[in-house]
């Protein structure tokens, strides 16, 4: 496992397999993994059988949690991996405070968005 796995690993506190979100959601397996391909989620490969996992913040009753996909492309578009945009949005910052995860899910999305665009200066 290399480092920033391990740090993911330590960060991120629960997971999702694919097929549980597309239960939950309603929809096939497919159209989840075609979110994974265009960027809408992120997936990690886990475990001992290597499966497709996403971090369980990441999913709400209907969808991604508001505001997820538009945090994680001004992060992409700063140049981060998607290893650190994990460990980003659940690593603490005292400024917000809190995960950015934590805030996005209590509806600031504003401040996590202008940590998200001043990484990128």
């Amino acid at each position: 496992m290399s480092e920033i796995e391990a740090k993911i690993e330590a960060l991120v506190p629960a997971w999702l397999y694919l097929p549980d979100i597309s239960e939950k959601w309603g929809l096939v397996v497919t159209e989840v993994r075609n979110m994974v391909k265009k960027g809408d989620l992120i997936a990690v490969r886990r475990g001992p059988n290597r499966s497709l996992q996403v971090p369980a913040a990441f999913i709400d009753e209907t969808g991604p949690v508001k505001h997820l996909i538009g945090t994680v492309t001004v992060l992409r578009d700063s140049g981060f991996s998607d290893d650190e945009i994990l460990v980003w949005m659940f690593t603490e910052d005292p400024s917000l405070p809190g995960t950015p995860m934590q805030a996005l899910c209590e509806n600031r999305a504003t401040e996590v968005k202008r940590r998200a665009q001043a990484m990128a200066w």
